[in-house]
């Protein structure tokens, strides 16, 4: 009999096994071997696609569109790109040179840090943060440094936040707003600050900004890019998933200097080769007439938004109220439970599920992250549930 090797682990990448498997999937997987629960955990849109985008995936392979396209992506789509930039955020960027299109922001994410970091250069992040940032930082060899963002100021983050962390490994600042998971935004007032201390430390920003059309109350998205001298030294990253309600077409893009831009395909062209031609067709038709579907979702989730946000009140979980994204971040410490264990604890109980705030960064803990990404019914009846689990089970 041929005895098994337990060393397996041992021969994996120290990278690889320096980070720990996302807090999020966690509990979908629980949730997925449950009947009857209701997710406030998805951060996907609950539409579909709309059927002009869809007809033009259609019509593409009915003529027969299957083949690779070049590394950058379709040049009509990184003209679309250009374009939009230019007429939404009078930014200039060239179509040729400076937009590389992706497999989502996720693949657009791993290549900035690819094409960036030596080992040991340090990356800021603002906490609480999307899942990926920490890791994608970690496996290109780089340090993640978390910067804690404070609820009292409604999880912006502050140039004196941020310069209680820099060292002389300090290379660029990682920034995602609208953010995940807190819904927060940044002012043009707040981001030329950190613009400012950016320029002061010779820093490169990436600044993530799929939410970027979701923002509510009047509040209207301002481009990291947009602001003065920021463009050459900043890397942005945006795509469809969530604007557009494309998240399985996994069609993103980067936008930057032509250095940055070659370094990263330079990657692309080994990895991934190119983004599927079928998203991409559906990408320039998003662009070209998607709006005012978008427009319609995003005035489905302000309503969707006043709702949550009165419930939470309602119940005694202090929340701010969020202008941007589709979530919301209440504070469950008056509960005595963790984080962790008061989403097991709810969908256990009440099975209503939702990602515990530390799945977001060490300073997330107390807080849960909920998605009104989901129709007002499921809402109003997690939030019933929720409710009577805080009646029946509060520590």
């Amino acid at each position: 009999m041929i005895e098994k090797r337990n060393d397996w682990q041992e021969r994996l990448s120290p990278r690889v096994n320096a980070i720990a498997p996302s807090g999020i999937r966690k509990f979908f997987d629980i949730a997925a071997q449950m009947e009857d629960v209701i997710s406030l955990g998805v951060g996907e849109p609950d539409f579909v696609t709309p059927w002009s985008i869809r007809e033009s995936c259609v019509y593409g392979l009915e003529q027969g569109y299957t083949s690779y396209t070049a590394n950058r992506g379709l040049p009509e789509l990184r003209e679309e790109i250009a374009r939009h930039y230019a007429d939404e955020y009078g930014c200039s960027y060239d179509a040729d040179t400076d937009i590389l299109v992706t497999v989502g922001v996720s693949e657009a994410l791993d290549l900035v840090m690819r094409a960036l970091l030596a080992p040991g250069d340090e990356v800021l992040i603002p906490e609480p943060c999307y899942v990926s940032y920490q890791a994608c930082t970690i496996l290109a060899g780089g340090k993640p440094v978390a910067v804690p963002a404070k609820i009292e100021n409604e999880f912006r983050i502050t140039p004196d936040e941020l310069e209680e962390h820099v060292t002389p490994r300090t290379k660029a600042l990682l920034i995602g707003y609208p953010n995940n998971p807190t819904g927060a935004i940044m002012t043009r007032k707040d981001l030329l600050a950190i613009a400012a201390f950016a320029e002061k430390h010779d820093l490169i920003v990436i600044s993530d900004e799929i939410y970027g059309d979701l923002t509510y109350g009047g509040e209207k998205h301002v481009c990291f890019s947009s602001l003065p001298g920021m463009q050459e030294r900043t890397i942005l990253l945006n795509g469809f998933s969530k604007a557009y309600a494309m998240t399985g077409w996994r069609i993103g893009y980067a936008l930057g200097n032509k250095a940055f831009i070659s370094a990263m395909t330079k990657i692309h062209q080994y990895t991934m080769l190119c983004a599927p031609i079928t998203a991409q067709i559906a990408a320039i038709e998003a662009l070209r007439h998607g709006e005012k579907y978008m427009k319609k979702m995003v005035a489905e989730y302000d309503r969707r938004r006043h709702l949550i946000y009165d419930g939470f009140t309602k119940m005694g979980l202090p929340c701010f109220e969020p202008k941007g994204a589709f979530y919301i971040f209440p504070d469950i410490t008056s509960t005595g439970y963790t984080s962790d264990e008061f989403a097991e604890e709810l969908l256990k109980a009440e099975h209503v599920a939702l990602i515990p705030g530390s799945a977001f960064g060490a300073c997330g803990e107390g807080h849960v992250r909920c998605s009104y990404a989901t129709s007002i019914d499921k809402i109003s009846e997690a939030l019933a549930r929720i409710e009577n689990f805080l009646k029946n089970h509060k520590r």
